[in-house]
């Protein structure tokens, strides 16, 4: 009897810290998507997040094909504050690129990633 009552404790325990988990803001989609080939530089890169953000500690940094970073605009937030939408300052040339994002959920928690995409025009 003990046995069982702690192997439902250790599951709900295990339960408890998965759904914290998914209350992270987390990269829902993005446009230029991951490793996504496109044909011509885009405008701006709209990052979409499961959960709303805080715009003072959320971004992106863009590297290009040599690893050098790219100039961007001042980021703003659209639709409820869960898309993060970033300017690019000019035009991006053949080849892939890396986005590194982090953010800040306005409940507090932080997540990062990063993804790729290719210009190939």
């Amino acid at each position: 009897m003990t046995k069982t009552i702690f192997k439902l404790g250790l599951a709900a325990f295990a339960l408890g810290f998965a759904g914290q988990a998914l209350a992270y803001a987390q990269l829902k989609s993005a446009i230029s998507a991951d490793k996504s080939t496109i044909k011509s530089s885009p405008g701006e890169l709209d990052l979409t997040f499961t959960e709303g953000l805080n715009l003072k500690f959320s971004g992106i940094k863009v590297t290009g094909p040599d690893k050098a970073s790219i100039k961007l605009d001042d980021p703003m937030l659209k639709q409820s504050d869960t898309v993060l939408m970033v300017p690019l300052s000019g035009m991006l040339g053949a080849g892939t690129y890396t986005v590194e994002w982090h953010a800040l959920s306005t409940d507090g928690h932080k997540t990062n990633g990063s993804y790729t995409f290719t210009v190939k025009p």
